[in-house]
């Protein structure tokens, strides 16, 4: 097994052997080209980042700059929008559902290094994979660390540092972050604290299409 298998399998590994190098290498081509294009060149930008990401739906926005190491350990769902400066360190995968929404300054890293300095020093680093459920919110200035597990329809407040499973239907905050309380039917009508919407058709999803 070589250490690009090891990488992908979750096992320690050196990230400067077996073409690992020149993957990164190739990525950063792209995710330049990608953060210094011009706003209106719409259709270049989403040609490009659908070259660069593992997978995407059909509507996918993510406002530069953006940084990732590989780009096809990433998978995003459908209307998936990131906005400005979200890194992804995606030596594993990182799997994101439908209708997420990302923040300024969002960090998910699947990267690890061993606690020992003298293991540390040897150059083995591992990954281990992120999932992101479908109608997931992350606020701005948002750490998820390797290996966690955030569920469907959950909210997660700004400066959060996410070291473990979130789950569905929850609204979680905090460093570290904790579940503070469940997202229920009586938020629904809500669009703020206690701030009810004064229009009719907020149940309506949205739709890039129009």
């Amino acid at each position: 097994m070589n250490h690009k298998e090891r990488m992908l399998a979750g096992l320690p590994y050196k990230a400067w052997l077996d073409g690992l190098s020149e993957e990164r290498r190739a990525c950063r081509q792209k995710v330049f080209r990608y953060n210094h294009l011009p706003p209106d060149r719409e259709a270049e930008r989403d040609g490009l980042i659908r070259e660069i990401l593992g997978a995407c739906g059909r509507h996918v926005c993510i406002e530069g700059p953006f940084y990732c190491d590989y780009g096809y350990n990433i998978e995003v769902g459908e209307n998936f929008f990131a906005n400005y400066n979200f890194t992804v360190l995606d030596v594993a995968k990182v799997r994101i559902g439908d209708y997420a929404m990302i923040a300024p300054n969002v960090a998910i890293y699947t990267a690890g290094h061993p606690l020992h300095p003298v293991s540390r020093n040897s150059g083995y680093e591992y990954g281990s994979p992120v999932s992101i459920g479908d109608n997931v919110w992350i606020g701005g200035n948002v750490v998820i660390n390797p290996g966690v597990r955030v569920g469907r329809n959950v909210v997660i407040g700004s400066g959060s540092v996410v070291t473990r499973d979130i789950p569905d239907d929850t609204l979680a905050a905090g460093n570290p972050c904790r579940v503070l309380r469940p997202i229920t039917e009586a938020d629904r009508c809500r669009y703020f604290k206690d701030r009810l919407f004064d229009v009719e058709d907020y149940e309506r999803p949205f739709n890039a299409d129009g």
